[in-house]
């Protein structure tokens, strides 16, 4: 095979199902040693592609070639023999396992009797020479989210994958755990591997990619061209074909009176441990309180006791005069609390009932919906189709099952249904992860929109740049306690950094 030879190529690569064309005539080219990025909306393609290069999906037409060669990737047995690798955005690991028995878990060989410390030695010299450092004896459960990633791109080195992809790897990492995951995969590429780097993220791009390709609607509107020059908007009209406002306008409003204060609370996670320690803070009506912090540190215990999902140890939660503490989270939202929570499928909605049956999840127990102990389906299907036109909803109607949307579109569903009812409280976990940058810019206006109606909005985000663009104050949790506060105008990203990884640092 000659330096020119591409070492993985789709030629026409078409992928359908029902009523989806995903993949419409895909071609893709990754060359030796390079990073790759793949861009586009939710709903372009990207995973159904990269899911035909890891064997999850076989392409309905269509070749591959894999250094060369024309091959057929039937599993993700083949796919990992060929010497490719896909590291997912959610992890697949083994929590009560080592970090070498995660690594060599599902391996055809040792077959009959298991060499562990010949495991752990090849495990630490991966780490010596990819700079990842992990101990191979540690228990997944008791690594950072940081270091279970490791442990993911671990496993597809161990197992010799030359090709890596990446979907959002950075979706849970610090930015210190970002830049020192790009310093690996730079030192994977030198090293003659090849990644496909999946991220909604155009800092991110234009930092770390060689060359961008990118989807819409199944197709490739643009191949192979170099990062190098491009800048934010230049991807942005990419992706979206229009101009995409990263820096929102947003209003300067004094905070009105306090709507949430938590005082002293304590929670435990799902394992009986401390998850929230002594908890207190305070939002108030026409403020977006911003919260920051690594994965795992309280946050989601944080939504939950708020929005009466898990129950409170002490201390008391109020809204307004109304004491939330261990309501009902029926109870809770009829006082006025929205909640939009970071598993959208799961939690948020029901994924195998209508998009008007998920959006009269709040109200069919009122009027007009309500009539008596029956649904008034007229009301129920003038009401849906207002909220899609006001929220902006692609659907091909009202009856189309929810979980078959995008992840955009499904986001919107649970904002519309949230904020369509004014709540005082708007408690917003991770509203636009794995968004693409046009969907993100709309529930960033939304958010925008309802702080300047009055409301209390409560923003846990892991990213960053969003909790900057659109909070007021941002306070840090670590551990189960907020180490942190600061105005986000004046915010200082590599303090935020340093006190997400629980470094104490002076205000």
């Amino acid at each position: 095979m000659s330096e020119a030879t591409p070492v993985l190529q789709a030629r026409q690569i078409v992928k359908r199902f029902p009523g989806t064309l995903a993949n419409d005539h895909v071609d893709f080219e990754l060359r030796r040693g390079e990073i790759h990025a793949l861009l586009g909306e939710n709903g372009a393609g990207k995973s159904t592609l990269t899911n035909i290069f890891a064997g999850l999906y076989r392409a309905d037409e269509g070749e591959i070639f894999v250094n060369g060669t024309r091959t057929e990737i039937g599993s993700p047995r083949a796919a990992i023999q060929l010497g490719i690798g896909m590291i997912y955005q959610h992890f697949m690991l083994v929590p009560s396992q080592t970090v070498t028995e995660n690594i060599i878990l599902g391996l055809d060989e040792p077959r009959f009797l298991l060499n562990l410390p010949q495991a752990e030695k090849r495990v630490a010299e991966l780490s010596k020479q990819f700079s990842l450092q992990v101990d191979p004896r540690a228990y997944i459960w008791q690594l950072s989210v940081g270091e279970q990633q490791r442990v993911e791109i671990w496993k597809m080195l161990y197992r010799g994958a030359q090709i890596l992809i990446l979907d959002e790897p950075t979706a849970v990492l610090t930015p210190i755990e970002a830049r020192e995951l790009f310093a690996t995969l730079h030192s994977m590429s030198a090293q003659g591997r090849s990644i496909i780097f999946i991220s909604h993220h155009l800092d991110e791009i234009l930092e770390i990619a060689d060359r961008v390709t990118v989807m819409q609607k199944g197709k490739v509107t643009a191949a192979g061209l170099a990062a190098k020059g491009m800048s934010k908007n230049d991807l942005a009209r990419l992706m979206v074909g229009r101009e995409i406002v990263f820096a929102l306008d947003k209003a300067r409003m004094d905070p009105g009176e306090a709507r949430l204060k938590m005082e002293n609370v304590r929670a435990l996670n799902d394992r009986g441990l401390p998850a929230l320690q002594n908890f207190s803070l305070e939002v108030r009506a026409n403020e977006i309180l911003g919260i920051a912090g690594v994965a795992g540190n309280g946050q989601r215990e944080l939504s939950q006791v708020i929005t009466g999902l898990r129950p409170v140890v002490s201390g008391r939660i109020h809204l307004g005069a109304y004491d939330l503490t261990d309501r009902s989270p029926g109870h809770i939202f009829d006082i006025g609390v929205g909640h939009v929570p970071e598993d959208r499928l799961g939690t948020g909605l029901a994924s195998g009932l209508s998009v008007m049956n998920n959006l009269i999840l709040r109200r069919y127990k009122q009027e007009p919906i309500a009539r008596g102990i029956a649904i008034n389906w007229g009301a129920a299907n003038r009401i849906s189709r207002t909220l899609i036109e006001r929220f902006d909803i692609a659907t091909p109607g009202v009856h189309t099952r929810v979980g078959a949307l995008s992840g955009g579109n499904t986001q919107k569903v649970i904002l519309a249904r949230e904020i369509s009812t004014r709540p005082d409280l708007l408690v917003a976990v991770h509203p636009t992860r794995g968004l693409d940058v046009g969907a993100t810019e709309a529930v960033h206006k939304l958010l925008l929109e309802q702080r300047e109606q009055g409301a209390a909005i409560l923003l846990i985000s892991e990213d960053l740049d969003e909790l900057l663009a659109i909070s007021d104050r941002i306070a840090v949790i670590f551990d189960g306690r907020i180490v942190g506060e600061m105005p986000a105008e004046n915010a200082d990203m590599e303090k935020i950094g340093l006190m997400m990884a629980g470094t104490k640092v002076d205000s």
